[in-house]
């Protein structure tokens, strides 16, 4: 990349978290000096110039390294909210571990979560408005990037839909093919044989290529990629692995070695899964410790009076990696055979009747807290199937197992998006699958919270799937 480019970035960063910080400060202020006409008290018993210094400092250590994300042409608004989510958190943890460390007396709780509540709203809000100022400035033609593609191929005309998106600040000048391929867009204009991209590199403007040529033509590449190394443009290889097998893909390097994974998730960062841990584990050992016993005592004698057998069901399931747990759920059924073979139905003569109650309005699931707990489940995720359905649905679903590559929830987004409750058709399941592998790919703890928050609703309204 030019240094032009870079610096553009650099500024495009520095600008952004220029604003959090005067916006943080800014907010720090206005509760801090508001604070007493509350009625509250005090914020606390110390120098606010030092504490202002001090949240600065911590601010910047949260989002240096790799804390803006909008800059990117193919950033969307969910990328931006989960970036700000995590920087926020790390905010969060790191200014109050000072705060425990530094000693300072009589601090106000409620400023404290206050001031972070609304830090976190008002960053998302300035964030999305750079994103859309950005967006807007690209579509009039500023802070664009002009490119040229060399080939037609598959991978070669979705990418060129991918950067034609208005906002992405792309300008497509054409492309070079042995012959004008007529599946591209015809605002993608034909430049040329191959052999005539040196010639046209010369003459014209160009920032990037997207090189798509096939490995025979290895001299002829390695003559563009010396002249954009020499000219300042960005080069990139297109690989042909769009020609047979659609779906997301993410490089990484092997040493040296460049290969291509076909599935990654924000869980594989180390930082996602501590803040997804740290929440699964505040919340299922406040409710175990705190409410559960009692509903325990109450749930448990109501289904020992209405049915003989054990409080618990527990059956055997398939978690993380495949890996087989005991998933614990308060028994919703007579005590019978095919538990571990034949799913609930709709007027399934198993139920009690206590039994259906609960499995419309989810008490039955409230043990896998325990789960939750132990760490074999998380209140998110694709929801764990019995050993059955996970060794026949493996052999009749594409990409069945990829949902075991994270570990299973409560609730998930399938759950709340139409595929909960019997599977009496194949596309069902498939639906449901699409669902979770959905949900690995694009989670944030945003969509946590929304899908928790989904769930609570839905036992409010009801569900005709809930049986």
């Amino acid at each position: 990349m030019s240094q032009t480019k870079k610096e553009t970035s650099s500024l495009l960063v520095f600008l952004v978290i220029l604003g959090d910080l005067i916006i943080m400060n800014m907010l720090f202020a206005g509760l801090y000096f508001y604070w007493p006409h509350f009625g509250v008290g005090s914020v606390f018993n110390g120098d606010y110039s030092e504490m202002a210094i001090f949240n600065t400092l911590c601010y910047v250590l949260s989002t240096y390294y790799n804390g803006v994300v909008l800059h990117h042409r193919k950033t969307r608004k969910f990328q931006i909210i989960r970036k700000v989510s995590i920087n926020c958190l790390k905010f969060m943890v790191i200014s109050v571990a000072f705060i425990a460390m530094a000693g300072y007396e009589a601090i106000s709780t409620r400023f404290l979560i206050l001031f972070h509540f609304l830090n976190f709203i008002a960053l998302i809000i300035w964030r999305i408005s750079c994103f859309k100022v950005l967006r807007m400035l690209r579509t009039k033609g500023r802070n664009y990037r002009n490119c040229i593609y060399l080939g037609s191929s598959k991978s070669i005309q979705e990418l060129s839909r991918e950067m034609s998106e208005p906002g992405s600040g792309y300008h497509i000048l054409g492309y070079f093919d042995n012959a004008p391929n007529a599946k591209l867009s015809e605002h993608v204009p034909y430049l040329g044989s191959p052999k005539d991209v040196l010639a046209y590199l010369e003459n014209n403007q160009v920032h990037q290529v997207y090189s798509n040529l096939p490995s025979q033509e290895k001299e002829l590449i390695l003559q563009i990629i010396y002249w954009c190394e020499q000219n300042f443009a960005n080069f990139y290889h297109v690989p042909h692995i769009r020609e047979y097998l659609s779906r997301r893909m993410w490089l990484e390097n092997v040493g040296n070695v460049p290969v291509l994974s076909l599935h990654t998730t924000p869980l594989s960062d180390l930082d996602n899964r501590v803040i997804k841990r740290a929440f699964d584990l505040i919340v299922s050992g406040a409710f175990l410790f705190t409410v559960f016993p009692f509903i325990y005592l109450i749930v448990g004698g109501i289904i020992k009076i209405t049915s003989p057998g054990p409080i618990f069901f527990k059956q055997k399931r398939n978690g993380i990696n495949g890996e087989e747990f005991w998933c614990f759920k308060f028994r919703s059924m007579k005590v019978n055979k095919d538990a571990d073979k034949i799913q609930a139905t709709k007027n399934d003569p198993r139920k009690t009747k206590f039994g259906d109650f609960m499995r419309k309005t989810n008490i039955d699931e409230l043990p896998q807290l325990i789960n939750v707990f132990l760490g074999d489940m998380s209140l998110v995720g694709p929801r764990p199937h019995m050993l059955k359905h996970t060794e026949e649905y493996s052999q009749l679903i594409d990409q069945y197992m990829v949902r075991h590559c994270v570990k299973p929830g409560i609730t998930g987004w399938a759950q709340v998006t139409g595929f909960r409750g019997e599977t009496k058709e194949l596309h069902e399941m498939e639906g449901r699958v699409n669902a979770d592998i959905w949900y690995m790919e694009h989670w944030s703890f945003l969509l946590d919270l929304h899908i928790i928050y989904k769930t609570f609703a839905n036992v409010i309204i009801g569900e005709k799937n809930a049986y």
